[in-house]
């Protein structure tokens, strides 16, 4: 059993990576937004979690990010690229079938 909520974060940090960029492949995103997400999911995330997770996609070449304004204010905005297109893609093809054989015992029973 994980000791903190570190621990269990640790542990999930790919499945919520592959969860950004699957929302990044929809539409546009930006951080704010994306802890909303997350926390619907259960996944309560920090700024200081978050962010550098979203910067740690855009160093890999997974995300890009631009400066938008709206009057005063502005936020940082994230689009998918085409390599974090191939790189979701892949995932999918694993999570699908990773999951399949973590769920295989309960569909024999």
């Amino acid at each position: 059993m994980p000791r903190t909520a570190s621990d269990v974060r640790d542990l999930y940090a790919g499945l919520i990576r592959l969860h950004v960029l699957h929302h990044a492949a929809r539409e546009p995103i930006y951080g704010l937004a994306m802890m909303e997400e997350l926390t619907r999911h259960g996944y309560k995330l920090s700024p200081g979690t978050l962010y550098p997770l979203l910067h740690g996609l855009e160093k890999k070449g997974y995300l890009k990010s631009t400066m938008e304004r709206d009057g005063r204010s502005g936020r940082r905005v994230y689009r998918i690229t085409a390599v974090g297109r191939r790189a979701l893609s892949a995932g999918k093809v694993k999570v699908r079938e990773l999951f399949g054989e973590l769920f295989e015992d309960q569909e024999h029973n």
